[in-house]
């Protein structure tokens, strides 16, 4: 994605541009049109990302105890469908749609964490795990109904896999006698990594969208200038 200024940026109750690109509600639908620049050759990526919610929530779930960081899984089960112009990223499956709000930077409160996302029968599983700065812990564990219904469930055991690429720790959630693995990369990066993980819970096999970040890494004074340099920027913006 590209960062832009607010001038690039028009909000409705049903849509939101940034720049060349948006997001609307369709008819119960999401409908993402993509139009940017990948990095680092600066290739055009076009296509559009249709999100079908089985229901959803109004589930807010906060990450620290001030309420400063906030989850929110709008749609933790939902069907995708994916249309890309490269080849090969025209598919459909699983999907879900979440954002993450927060008044203060991550870095601020947090050291570590990990997160997935996993299809299970009737619904869809999700994990949250964080160490914060003062060294408190976080701990969540939720199942979610095709209908958008929540519950707390009781998480099995943390299972360590193996380190990213870039040596990111990994571990996510798993019945025990079994051990995740990795079976799609995604996004390997010196302080995060996310790709797509199988796992065992409650006796069934799934296959789920995982994350690990490390903020303490995030912090170093050589990673951030390199970021600088990695997303792309462009200033001012005009609708036709």
């Amino acid at each position: 994605m590209t960062d832009r200024g607010r001038e690039a940026l028009r909000l409705t109750d049903q849509t939101m541009t940034i720049g060349p690109s948006s997001l609307r509600w369709d008819q119960g639908k999401l409908v993402i049109d993509i139009s940017e620049l990948s990095t680092p050759h600066g290739q055009p990526i076009r296509g559009q990302v249709t999100v079908h919610p089985s229901a959803v929530t109004d589930i807010e779930v906060p990450l620290t105890d001030d309420g400063a960081h906030i989850w929110r899984p709008f749609a933790p089960t939902a069907r995708i469908e994916v249309d890309i112009d490269r080849p090969g990223w025209t598919w459909s499956g699983h999907g879900y749609l979440d954002a993450n709000f927060g008044l203060r930077a991550l870095e601020a409160d947090f050291d570590y964490w990990t997160w997935g996302r996993f299809p299970v029968a009737e619904g869809s599983v999700a994990f949250y795990d964080a160490v914060r700065r003062d060294g408190s812990a976080l701990n969540v564990a939720l199942r979610f109904g095709k209908d958008g219904s929540c519950t707390p469930i009781d998480a099995p055991p943390l299972q360590r896999f193996r380190r990213s690429n870039w040596l990111v720790r990994r571990e996510t959630r798993c019945d025990a006698g079994h051990r995740p693995r990795q079976v799609k990369a995604m996004l390997d990066a010196p302080f995060y990594n996310r790709c797509a993980v199988e796992t065992v819970i409650d006796g069934q096999r799934t296959t789920g969208v995982y994350e690990a970040l490390d903020l303490n890494r995030f912090r170093g004074p050589w990673l951030m200038p390199m970021l600088a340099v990695r997303v792309p920027r462009r200033k001012g913006w005009r609708f036709s």
